[in-house]
């Protein structure tokens, strides 16, 4: 390959992951090329991409990126998965993935999370995290908990203070009627002057 190809390929390479954060590095093992259809197809649904790269290529294509240390231990022919939802989501579709029949032989060899660098033995442990969507409902489901109790609180709390001033009212109303059942007239107004 000349070497103007390669610096083509590094910089198609670049340019389609200039906004990724995350990736995960396989080896598709031995795959065949109906396998590695079923793959993409199977990955395209969760929106999750697959190229294939030569080792050194990705190496300068990620070169003082956040990616870069997804290749430090890597060698040979590669395929680079990246997208989903989040890293997580991605790890753990790969994961099903190598459970299937057929697909024994990918194998995770690395990765890159926040520009630092995931171990393959690490995988497994990352496809047993709770994805973006199961940690937001996770939190909103303290957060709704959280206010469902206070609002309790302040309920009961005022509940009871309704009820004190209802039984008090009651015994001030007891109190202001006279035993022998007239009411009782205050002149709290002072007598008003004839109008001239």
């Amino acid at each position: 390959m000349s070497k103007t190809v390669k610096n083509m390929l590094v910089d198609d390479l670049k340019s389609r992951l200039s906004d990724v954060g995350d990736l995960v590095v396989v080896s598709l093992g031995t795959l065949n090329a109906q396998k590695t259809t079923q793959l993409r197809q199977a990955l395209r649904k969760k929106k999750i991409h697959l190229t294939m790269v030569k080792n050194s290529l990705a190496r300068r294509a990620t070169l003082s990126t956040p990616l870069a240390p997804a290749f430090e231990k890597t060698e040979g022919m590669l395929a680079i998965a990246w997208g989903g939802e989040d890293v997580v989501d991605l790890v753990k579709e790969l994961d099903r993935l190598t459970a299937l029949k057929g697909f024994e032989s990918l194998e995770f060899r690395g990765g890159a999370l926040d520009g630092s660098r995931l171990e393959a033995v690490e995988m497994k442990t990352v496809a047993k995290w709770p994805t973006r969507t199961e940690q937001l409902s996770i939190i909103s489901g303290q957060i709704i908990s959280v206010a469902s109790v206070l609002a309790g609180q302040i309920g009961s709390v005022g509940g009871l203070l309704a009820g004190q001033i209802a039984s008090r009212v009651k015994e001030l109303e007891k109190n202001a009627i006279p035993a022998n059942g007239e009411t009782a007239v205050v002149d709290a107004l002072p007598a008003e002057s004839p109008v001239a």
